[in-house]
């Protein structure tokens, strides 16, 4: 089998004259780059929708796609906005992502294309029905948030706080065009996403998507069914998800979210993550799950820990839950993201589901070579490797915040006479005994700390990133060199 190699950049980082990058021209123009840069590979980070904080790993859906990535300029060829609400979405600051913009001004915009749609339209209507275990769900959810001002469901009135209570029952009832609206958007998300992967494909490119394990607690998911989550009688949470003190953190990371309740998941089958992994496998060639060591071992907190130093290990589902997966799903290509703590029950899992792990060579450079991992030397046939991931500095970034010992230390183990400290690391990744290896776009382009995606811990600021063009030939030609030099592009690509 040939090695191969893509480029991290997610949709929201790409080019628009709007606030955010969105599935228009400029994804299918990425596409055309990816294709005469020699990659086979475009890595996307999660596509639901974003809510407090702009974290795509925080999503109210683990099912929905994100309405932000709807393209206008395809709703104005539609006919579905006019030119001037087109146009007064403009922004002059395209240099990194405005959510504050966004959530002020696009569900305005969105509302007036809802209008002019029609919803007796078979394909919409059939959408709605194929989609329905999920959709209505979260288009009920939708719906309540905006009843009770976005505040999170544990803060809504009493009544509306069960999902098949009388009151939500008769809510749906009586705010159907608010329901459908919600449906509209993931149909419109939906179409434009399709035509997108279409296109990609066509080109001989796969798009790998991007799983959180957890659900956000404020999420149509846990709205829909508490059971599923660790909670006591009242469906209040009882511990939280997290992990412990790490590289990326010295209180480890609190994330917050609902832990699953695996005994309730597994007498159902494990129906609501071969629904999730069914879902983003039509969406996506490969997924990357992220935090995958959860799935032997999970790090419990206590739901009012102000950190994350205090939890403890659980057991979790294991090879059992995979196994559900593959006897229900076709066509399941997986990377488990094995990053953080290391133990030998998950290399175990690991091997036993036989999914390839993520190698970071930003890692790669602590204590002796031949004892660590990510040492590029190391990396083995059946991972995916990486110069860093949306969590890490950019390569320069990284480069440039180490003391003189560690620099000198990086460049003894990098290629010689290449340009930069990213164009090396690149070149390092390439030689590399894996796989499959993935360069965020930020690093083929030598963008420093400036241009990082976000920063585990700090709860403002991420997600930001964009390019303000898609990069010239002059690039893709230098890449596609490089790809033909290791030898991970086709050689019909590469001649």
């Amino acid at each position: 089998m040939e090695k191969d190699c893509g480029i991290l950049l997610h949709i929201s980082s790409l080019p628009s004259p709007y606030a955010i990058g969105d599935l228009g021209q400029s994804a299918y123009d990425f596409a055309d780059f990816l294709h005469a840069s020699g990659q086979s590979y475009w890595q996307v980070l999660p596509l639901g929708p974003t809510s407090y904080g702009d974290s795509p790993y925080q999503s109210p859906s683990a099912f929905a796609g994100n309405p932000y990535f709807i393209s206008l300029d395809f709703l104005y060829k539609d006919g579905l906005i006019t030119r001037q609400e087109l146009e007064s979405e403009y922004c002059e600051n395209r240099k990194f992502t405005d959510y504050g913009r966004l959530f002020d001004t696009r569900l305005s915009v969105l509302k007036k294309a809802f209008a002019r749609f029609d919803v007796g339209d078979s394909e919409f209507s059939e959408f709605k029905k194929s989609n329905a275990d999920w959709l209505n769900p979260y288009a009920l959810f939708a719906a309540l948030k905006n009843r009770f001002g976005l505040r999170p469901h544990w803060q809504w009135d009493d009544e509306y706080r069960d999902y098949n209570g009388d009151a939500v029952k008769r809510f749906a009832e009586e705010h159907k065009s608010e329901l459908d609206f919600a449906c509209f958007l993931q149909f419109e998300f939906d179409v434009q996403w399709r035509n997108l992967k279409q296109y990609v494909n066509s080109l001989g490119i796969k798009i790998i998507g991007d799983a959180p394990i957890y659900a956000a607690y404020d999420s149509a998911d846990f709205f829909e069914n508490p059971r599923r989550f660790a909670v006591d009688e009242n469906s209040n949470l009882t511990a939280v998800a997290g992990v412990p003190p790490d590289y990326f953190s010295a209180d480890g990371q609190l994330w917050g979210n609902p832990l699953y309740n695996w005994d309730y998941l597994r007498n159902q089958g494990y129906d609501y993550w071969i629904k999730r992994i069914e879902r983003q496998m039509r969406l996506c060639d490969r997924l990357r799950i992220d935090h995958f060591r959860g799935f032997c071992a999970y790090y419990s907190v206590a739901a009012d820990a102000q950190n994350a130093r205090n939890g403890e290990w659980k057991q979790g589902p294991g090879i059992e839950l995979f196994k559900a997966v593959q006897n229900a799903v076709e066509n399941v290509d997986i990377i488990a993201e094995d990053l953080g703590v290391d133990s030998q029950d998950l290399r175990e899992l690991i091997r036993a589901c036989g999914y390839p792990g993520m190698k970071v060579l930003q890692f790669g450079y602590d204590g002796e070579a031949a004892y660590n991992a990510h040492a590029v030397n190391n990396f083995t046939r059946n991972t995916v490797g990486y110069t860093g991931t949306h969590d890490n500095d950019t390569a320069e970034g990284w480069f440039k915040s180490l003391n003189a010992d560690m620099r000198r230390r990086v460049k003894s183990r990098l290629p010689r006479n290449v340009k930069s400290v990213s164009r090396a690391m690149i070149c390092s990744l390439y030689g590399s005994k894996s796989q499959t290896v993935i360069v965020p776009m930020q690093d083929w382009l030598g963008e420093g700390s400036a241009a990082r995606m976000n920063t585990p811990g700090v709860a403002h600021g991420n997600w930001r990133y964009r390019i303000e063009n898609i990069p010239d030939s002059e690039l893709s030609s230098l890449i596609l060199g490089i790809a033909a030099k290791y030898k991970r592009t086709s050689s019909e690509r590469s001649s």
